[in-house]
């Protein structure tokens, strides 16, 4: 019996059938935020009790393409560092175009699927914050429970721009990031955004004067001063005093009149100065016992908060003696 023949499926008009079969070329490889991680000139990260920080930059003005799929991942808050960038939302059936200053501010649930197209450059601090982590912030608030997160896009929020800008040396130098500041900024950007953010927002109740007992100050200095070097979280400090972590904050302020990251680091320079009075003793290894992540960023501190370098200061003090 005769084999049937059949003929081999004719290309479409115009295209070569050698160009159907060349593979598609590869997608670029993307991040967690559905950015090309081959356009980044920043991919700073750090995270902190639930909330992870980003710093994301694209310097080059070639239109890059985002895009995350639906998930359960929390919250993301994006802070714009710079005036300039422009980039086009896609919705399922629209598209909207927003443009950012410095300061401008979004804010979207990963529930959500996300695309957008990227016109121009960015620089970008992110916070992703995790379902578990709002909601402590939302059990924390006083009133009445909070419905979620208003979404928002290219809204100006000073508050969140000078957070985010304080955050932006720690994702520099992370070897050198107190964890504890990381994580008190962090949860003050978490509040400020469950206060501000919020949907249904009850009235907003006044503060009640609020300090830390005896028992708890001392449990609570006694826990900053084994981490020298800030690696302690606020929900530690809060749980050892059976408190919540804003309520802690806020008493620990109102009692000593710093926030635990202010009182660690003066702490933390007033045993260097005990130190730095062993006049043979090398920098480096007071910088070490104090908790700081070498010599040059125990000379930055120093230098920050008594207005010359360690070196300096301790000539001084031996002239003087």
């Amino acid at each position: 019996m005769r084999a049937e023949t059949r003929p081999l499926a004719t290309p479409a008009a115009g295209i070569p059938a050698c160009a159907l079969a060349r593979p598609l070329p590869a997608a670029p490889p993307q991040d967690t935020l559905g950015c090309s991680a081959g356009a980044l000139h920043n991919d700073q990260e750090l995270s902190a009790n639930g909330v992870r920080v980003y710093r994301k930059t694209v310097d080059t003005q070639q239109r890059q393409h985002v895009e995350t799929d639906a998930s359960g991942r929390g919250v993301l808050v994006g802070i714009s560092l710079r005036d300039g960038h422009r980039r086009k939302v896609l919705h399922e059936h629209h598209a909207e175009c927003h443009d950012f200053g410095k300061g401008a501010v979004y804010i979207r649930d990963f529930c959500d699927r996300y695309r957008a197209d990227m016109q121009t450059g960015f620089d970008f601090v992110l916070l992703e914050i995790s379902h578990a982590a709002l909601q402590r912030a939302f059990d924390d608030k006083q009133g009445a429970r909070m419905g979620g997160i208003a979404p928002a896009t290219a809204v100006r929020d000073d508050v969140l721009a000078h957070l985010a800008g304080a955050l932006t040396p720690a994702l520099q130098r992370p070897s050198e990031a107190s964890m504890l500041f990381v994580d008190q900024v962090c949860l003050a950007m978490t509040s400020y955004l469950v206060d501000a953010h919020g949907q249904a927002a009850p009235a907003a109740e006044p503060r009640t004067h609020r300090v830390l007992s005896r028992s708890h100050e001392a449990r609570a200095k006694e826990m900053l001063r084994s981490k020298m070097d800030g690696g302690i979280s606020i929900a530690e400090i809060a749980d050892a005093c059976n408190l919540s972590r804003s309520y802690f904050i806020h008493a620990f302020r109102e009692t000593t009149g710093q926030t635990p990251h202010q009182w660690l680091v003066a702490q933390r320079l007033e045993r260097a100065q005990a130190l730095l009075m062993d006049f043979e003793r090398p920098l480096a290894e007071v910088a070490a016992a104090c908790g700081f992540s070498d010599q040059s960023h125990f000379t930055r501190v120093f230098s920050q908060f008594t207005g010359t370098p360690p070196g300096t200061w301790r000539r001084k003090m031996r002239v003087d003696k």
